[in-house]
């Protein structure tokens, strides 16, 4: 597996993680950061999984858990309540943008593999 991926997985779940701080102040917001930070986290977690030498089944199904995670972390982005602040709606628009692109970059992956 590829330690740039990785890389870029973390700073993703990082950068998710402190738009969280900041918008997971209103009530509102609560599940959605919860469920935020979960689903951000996982992408770059089952990405490593995929890594141990547990067979091709189980490193496809890995890729494919991070794949949806990284789907679920841009319904969860879209749900987040952001103040009227444009520095914070610019930074959620562009880790959704960021999300997809994970997306995109594990489909290709999995159509690689299989």
């Amino acid at each position: 597996m590829s330690e740039e991926l990785q890389k870029r997985f973390y700073q993703f779940a990082m950068d998710v993680r402190n738009l969280c701080a900041i918008a997971g102040k209103e009530w509102i917001n609560h599940e959605y950061v919860k469920q935020l930070l979960r689903s951000s986290a996982s992408i770059g977690a089952n990405y490593i999984e995929a890594s141990d030498p547990l067979g091709k089944a189980d490193e496809n199904m890995k890729l494919k858990i991070a794949r949806r995670e990284a789907k679920e972390s841009v319904f969860w982005l879209k749900l987040l309540l952001i103040p009227a602040d444009d520095h914070l709606i610019s930074e959620r628009n562009r880790l959704i943008n960021q999300s997809i692109q994970l997306t995109k970059i594990l489909s290709a992956i999995l159509l690689k593999r299989s």
